[in-house]
This record gives C-alpha cells, sequence and structure tokens, in this order.
C-alpha cells in the first residue's frame, strides 16, 4: 500500500507490504527517482550481556545510477566511507529508541536501488529505516526524522538539492522525534566571492592586454553560536512536523509490539547499602584516578575485597551483580558531585581544561608534525604533502566517474592508548567517524584551490576523552608546521551535559569517565570568529534551548582559551623547508606550449632531467605545473620555461591561426572596434581558464567570457561547456576600450 507524505520541500511515497514481507517491517522509500529498501529483523534468542544488539548496514548498489562498480571484482565488497558513516549516522538516530533491557540480535539493512543524484541519501536512509522499525513488531513507538539545512544567500533552506549544497555556506543534519533531538552533525562550507583586482597581481604571465579580471577569493563561513542556535530550531521545528505526519500515517497498519522478555539491570539494594556503609571512600579514591585501565583496576579490586568478606559469601552475592552495583555506584557519585558539589572527579571546576602542552616538528623527515597533549589524551598528528596524483579517488553513487579527494585526515587509537592489549586491525566505523568530524574542522580553512594534496595522520597515543579534538587541534597546527597556508587555527573541544532533577551542569574539556556516565556529549571545533563543525549526541533528549545555548557559550569560552595556547605554540615553528615538496602552477599562452614540448618531447625532458622535476602541460588552459622535492630547483625550472616562454616568435600558433606575439604585431596596430551594449555577435572561443574563457568577437579583438556567465548555475569546470574553437554568440554586457565583458547566449 502506497502513503503519500510531503514533508520538508519533498515528497516521500512509503510502499508498505509490497517487498521484503518476511522481515519484521519492511518499506520502500521513493523520493524522486531515489528508491530506498529498508527492512529488520530480529532474532527470538536474546544475547548475554545487557545491551542494545543491533547492527546497521547501508549499502549503495552501483545498478542504481547504472554503473559499474570500481576495481577488479565488478560486484559490491567492502563498504566505502560513505557507506560506513552513513550507516553510523542511522545508528546513532535509532537506537536511543529501543527499550531498556532490549537483548535481542536485531539487523537493519538500507538498500539504495534507484538514485536520483539530486537527492540526499543520507535524509531518506534515514527516514526509511525509521518507518521499517515503526511499522515492525518491534516495540518502538516513535517515529525519527532526519533533516539537512543549508544556508544559501543568507537563508536557511530546509533539504537542499546536492546541487543546492554545494552552494551553501554551512551543512547541518539533524535527526530526532517529535518531542526531542538525538543526534546533530554540522560542517562549515568555505565559498567563492568574486571581485575585481589587476590581472597582472594574479599572474606576471597573463595578456598584458587584460587590464582588470574577475577572479574569486574565499571565505572560511564560521558560525556564530546564535546561528547555529537558529538552524536547529529550525531543524527541530522541521522534524516535530514531520514526525507527526509519519505516525498519522503508519499507526493504522503497524504490527502488534511482539511479546518480548527485557533484562534487568543486575542490582541489589543491599550491597548498594553495604557499598555505601563500608567502600565509600575506596570508590571515591578509584574514580579519582583519571586513567580508564587505573580506575578500572581499582574498582575490580574493590569488587573482589567485597567478594571475599563474610558477609558476601553468607548472602551468596554473586561477582556480577556486584560489579554492577559498583558501577552504578560510582555513577551515581560522579554524578552528585557534578551536579551538587560543582566539582569533578579529577578535582577540576566544571569550565576548566586540563593543561596542554604542544610540541611541533618533532619528527625530523615528516613534512610537518605536532604532538598535542591535553591531560591524558595525547595525540602525534603528521601531515604529507603531495600532488595531484596522490590524492585518494573514491566513487560516490551520486555522480558519475571517479572522483579524488585530496585532503584526508585518517584517525587511528591503538589499545594502548588505554591501556588495553588489542591487535592492530583496520580502521572501524568510531575511527573513520572521528577522521570525519575532524577533517570537516579542519578543511574549510584551507585554499579551496589549493595546489597540493594533503594528507593528515592523527596515532592517538593516549586517551582520556576527546581524541578526536586533539586530532583537530594537533592537525591544524601540525599543517602550519608543513608550511601549509592556514588562515586561522582551529581547535576543538568536547563538552558535557549532566541532568539531575531540575538542575544540570555543563562540563567542558569532558574526560572519559565524565563522557561514560553523563547524558550529553558534544564536540565544538572552530577558529577564534566562530564554529567549523559541531558533533552531538543526545543521549537523554528533550534538551532546551536555553541549556544548549549556555553550553555553546561555555564551550566558546574552552575554544578560545585552547587557541591562545595553540597560537603562542603556532609562533615558535620552525619549518623544514628543506624537505618539503614544492609544487609551482602558472599560467602561459596556450600556443607556447610547443615551444616547452620543443622537437619531439627534446626541450621538456632536458628540462625535466637537468632540474629532476616532473611537469604537466595543459594545452587548452596554458596552465604548467611543476612539482619536486627540492624548493630551488623547482623555482629554477620554472624561472627555464619563463625564459623559452618570453623568447620572440614569429612562428604561427600550434592551431594554425594567426601571429600571436605580444608587443608590436599587426594585430596591436588596429582600431578597437567598437561595440553596442547588449548586442548579440558571434564569436570564436580561443582560450579556456579557470575564471571563463577569452572568445574572439568581429575585428580581431576578444573579450572576457566570465565562469558567472556561462549558465544558470555554478560552473565547475570551463571545459565541461566550451571548447577551443567553438563558435558561440555572446552578447556585450561592458565595454571600456580594449576590456570587454560577455555574456553566452544560449
Amino acid at each position: 500500500m502506497e502513503y503519500k507524505i510531503e514533508v520538508n520541500n519533498q515528497l516521500e511515497i512509503y510502499d508498505i507490504g509490497k517487498v521484503a514481507k518476511q522481515a519484521a517491517g519492511a518499506v520502500l522509500l521513493k523520493v524522486k527517482d531515489t528508491v530506498i529498501l529498508a527492512a529488520i529483523s530480529r532474532d527470538d534468542e536474546q544475547v548475554d550481556g545487557n545491551f542494545v544488539p543491533l547492527t546497521v548496514q547501508y549499502i549503495e548498489k552501483t545498478y542504481a545510477l547504472g554503473k559499474y562498480p570500481g576495481g577488479f571484482i565488478k560486484r559490491e565488497t567492502k563498504p566505502s566511507d560513505f557507506e560506513t558513516l552513513t550507516s553510523r549516522v542511522i545508528d546513532r538516530s535509532l537506537r536511543p529508541l529501543f527499550p531498556d533491557g532490549y537483548a535481542y540480535p536485531t539487523q537493519l539493512t538500507v538498500f539504495v536501488l534507484s538514485c536520483d543524484p539530486e537527492v540526499d541519501l543520507q535524509v531518506a536512509a534515514l527516514n526509511a529505516a525509521s518507518a521499517a522499525i515503526f511499522v515492525s513488531d518491534i516495540p518502538v513507538n516513535k517515529s525519527v526524522c532526519g533533516v539537512r539545512i543549508g544556508r544559501l544567500d543568507g537563508e536557511l533552506v530546509i533539504n537542499p538539492s546536492n546541487s543546492q549544497l554545494k552552494e551553501s555556506s554551512m551543512d547541518l543534519y539533524v535527526a530526532g522525534t517529535k518531542e526531542e533531538l538525538l543526534m546533530i552533525e554540522m560542517r562549515s562550507i568555505a565559498t567563492m566571492d568574486t571581485s575585481v583586482i589587476p590581472a597582472m597581481a594574479i599572474d606576471p604571465m597573463m595578456d598584458p592586454s587584460m587590464s582588470e579580471n574577475l577572479i574569486a577569493t574565499q571565505n572560511i563561513n564560521e558560525f556564530s553560536e546564535d546561528e547555529i542556535l537558529e538552524a536547529i530550531s529550525k531543524a527541530q521545528s522541521a522534524i516535530t512536523d514531520a514526525c507527526m505526519a509519519y505516525e498519522e500515517a503508519f499507526t493504522p497498519i503497524k504490527k502488534e509490539d511482539a511479546v518480548l522478555e527485557y533484562k534487568q539491570d543486575l542490582l541489589d539494594d543491599g550491597i548498594a547499602v553495604y557499598i555505601d556503609e563500608f567502600y565509600k571512600n575506596d570508590i571515591k579514591k578509584a574514580i579519582s584516578q583519571m586513567a580508564k585501565s587505573e580506575r578500572a583496576t581499582g574498582l575490580n579490586k574493590i569488587a573482589k575485597t567485597i567478594l571475599s568478606d563474610d558477609i558476601a559469601t553468607k548472602e551468596e552475592w554473586s561477582a556480577d551483580v556486584i560489579k554492577n552495583v559498583i558501577n552504578d555506584y560510582k555513577r551515581t557519585i560522579v554524578r552528585k558531585m557534578i551536579v551538587e558539589d560543582r566539582v569533578r572527579a579529577d578535582g577540576r571546576e566544571l569550565t576548566e581544561v586540563r593543561p596542554i602542552s604542544i610540541e611541533t616538528n618533532l619528527l625530523p623527515r615528516t613534512h610537518g608534525s605536532c604532538l598535542f597533549t591535553r591531560g591524558q589524551t595525547q595525540a602525534l598528528v603528521t601531515v604529507t604533502l603531495g600532488g595531484d596524483k596522490d590524492g585518494q579517488m573514491y566513487e560516490r553513487l551520486t555522480q558519475k566517474g571517479n572522483l579524488t579527494e585530496n585532503f584526508m585526515v585518517n584517525y587511528n587509537f591503538p589499545g594502548f592508548s588505554v591501556g588495553e592489549a588489542g591487535f592492530i586491525r583496520a580502521p572501524g566505523r568510531r575511527e573513520l567517524g572521528h577522521g570525519n568530524l575532524a577533517r570537516r574542522a579542519l578543511e574549510p580553512t584551507l585554499d579551496i584551490d589549493r595546489l597540493q594534496t594533503i594528507r593528515i595522520v592523527s596515532e592517538i597515543l593516549e586517551s582520556n576523552g576527546s581524541s578526536s579534538q586533539a586530532t583537530i587541534c594537533g592537525g591544524s597546527l601540525a599543517l602550519r608546521a608543513a608550511g601549509v597556508e592556514v588562515k586561522k587555527l582551529v581547535a576543538g573541544i568536547a563538552m558535557g551535559v549532566v541532568f539531575e532533577g531540575d538542575k544540570h551542569a555543563i562540563l567542558t574539556d569532558i574526560m572519559g569517565l565524565e563522557d561514560h556516565d553523563g547524558d550529553m556529549d558534544f564536540k565544538v571545533a572552530g577558529t577564534v570568529d566562530g564554529i567549523t563543525a559541531l558533533q552531538m549526541d543526545i543521549k537523554l533528549g528533550g534538551i532546551s534551548q536555553d541549556t544548549l545555548r549556555e553550553a555553546l557559550y561555555q564551550a566558546k569560552d574552552g575554544r578560545n582559551h585552547i587557541l591562545a595556547i595553540m597560537e603562542k605554540a603556532s609562533e615558535d615553528i620552525q619549518i623544514n623547508n628543506k624537505i618539503l615538496p614544492k609544487l609551482e602552477l602558472f599560467s602561459i599562452d596556450p600556443s607556447k606550449i610547443v615551444d616547452i614540448i620543443g622537437q619531439a618531447g627534446k626541450t621538456i625532458r632536458e628540462i625535466i632531467e637537468k632540474f629532476e622535476v616532473s611537469i604537466d602541460l595543459d594545452r587548452d588552459k596554458g596552465e604548467v605545473k611543476i612539482a619536486g622535492d627540492n624548493k630551488e630547483r623547482v623555482e629554477a625550472a620554472k624561472n627555464h620555461i619563463v625564459e623559452i616562454v618570453n623568447k620572440p616568435s614569429r612562428g604561427r600558433d600550434n592551431r594554425g591561426g594567426r601571429d600571436n606575439r605580444r608587443g608590436g604585431g599587426h594585430r596591436e596596430s588596429k582600431p578597437v572596434p567598437q561595440f553596442v551594449q547588449d548586442e548579440v555577435v558571434d564569436g570564436i572561443v580561443k582560450r579556456i581558464v579557470d575564471f571563463g574563457a577569452f572568445v574572439e568577437l568581429p575585428g580581431e579583438i576578444d573579450g572576457l567570457l566570465h565562469v558567472s556567465k556561462i549558465a544558470d548555475h555554478r560552473v565547475e569546470r570551463v571545459s565541461d561547456y566550451l571548447e577551443v574553437d567553438q563558435k558561440v554568440k555572446v552578447k556585450i554586457l561592458k565595454q571600456n576600450g580594449a576590456k570587454i565583458e560577455l555574456g553566452l547566449v544560449k
């Protein structure tokens, strides 16, 4: 049966009872041309432990967009990072809805069967998964909705299309029920502005007849706490309306809740009283041990001591019950200390950040490195620089062809960082999630049009809370230590909230104990001017806007405290230029490319061998890219090429056209033709550059067709729309002597 629900700027069509009928619950969701199947199944036997054994798998089928899987094996195998992160988003959003004591192995599978490139797959996948659970016999009686908020031209937009999201300065993903928020993820997106500056200031080798050109400048787009709150409030309102619509539509067809047994916490009031009477101080002492391994050891010793007492033998107390009671008692003490006494287990004030130490470029052969230590959390972060070919190739279902990621953040969490003995395996969902958060926080401060591929690797050497934020702090400094132009430093800080009755306490720079026993943890990263990334998981639900505002502003104070320490450390960075690779990119007249290549490639081979560099040439754009391990040799190679290009040439260009000499040629002696504004004329594309194309007009004069005048939307690659020697019709928008601005006539 089909259910059509129009919510949050999109029509969602749910087909229920048509497919996967043997699953506990299944839906087929259609949004435009995207079709997603979500199915949930449950085993009848409980697991031994008292936890929710939920497994979520989000899987993209490449046939959904008429594609073959990349690589040698032509079938879906290992999940992509996007699939893994989307599975994590769904899990974090739905897990809090399962009732306490639910311990039945449960599998939630989400397949993308058909893909519309403009549909947000993370939003659609979560909504389909929530619907599958809601209509099943699993006792979950609330709908969850996912909403993405973008910011276009200063206005907040609900569920922007994928094309709109590229133009957005904000990407906020929120999941929740009609009463409460469950999960928040946010990142800022660097955008480009255009302004007019002298062309020679951009590139001294550009055509001197063009006195001015439109170029792009970058905005970092940090957001204030109030702007974040405004966006979250809009998302919350949209989620409430959508969940009410879902529940109204699906409640009549929901299966009757299965009769299930729920595990009870292994607690005993008698043991709790016994511990409070005789072991309270011992537990407080164990809590004060900041390291997870030390704290666990202390609590285990107390449990063994109690188990050996005569009273435990007489009452036949089991080891498992004693351990559970101790952990519950420990949680009560930690929360009471925070809310009532306003002091934390390690003696800090609620707003106090642990001591920070920073050391940069301690690794002599890495391009950049930083050892960032905050309390008992320590990250060794390195930066490796490379060229275009060093980027990570990947596929995205919503886009055809291979893509390349030129900024990567890899987060590693070995067992020894928390005192555990464990085999180091491939990164799991947690590691990928933390690395993704760090990448989203740092990327807005890097140049969008950077020439380098950048890889950051964070090795967590010690962990007691907030290792992902240590990665952000260390990563920002490691970038500067590698000589990368970072517009502003970024710091991250982890916050916690504890609620007890009508009281609450907000904690700055939480440690592992406070994360485990608190009600909410959230991570805020940003510069001195605003937030660039945010991640929040709400365990309790129902946080008010006032509490959220208080928490964000307290996080701002903590972030600025860390940034001040980082700025001071940044002043002492000594960049090791001797080992840094060098990359030069500059533009020349495309007709001069043949001079660089030489007869049968002789000239370019000589340059490569003499200066020990690699050279890439773009005949259409006239771009020259030189890369090498030695800065001086790269610069010498550039100067050598400039000398070749500047030599007078009397021949014709490689297109068989007229004389292209700069200065003294017959072309420049002719009078400049005059055009009428808005006049439409025929032209020929003569040169394509990043910011547009030069079009030859009647009278043998070139005009500039800027990238913003080629189409109604942002153009990523001019060469996708125009070709050299292509005949086009253009409109004269503005003429100032020899400078002519054009618009493309479609």
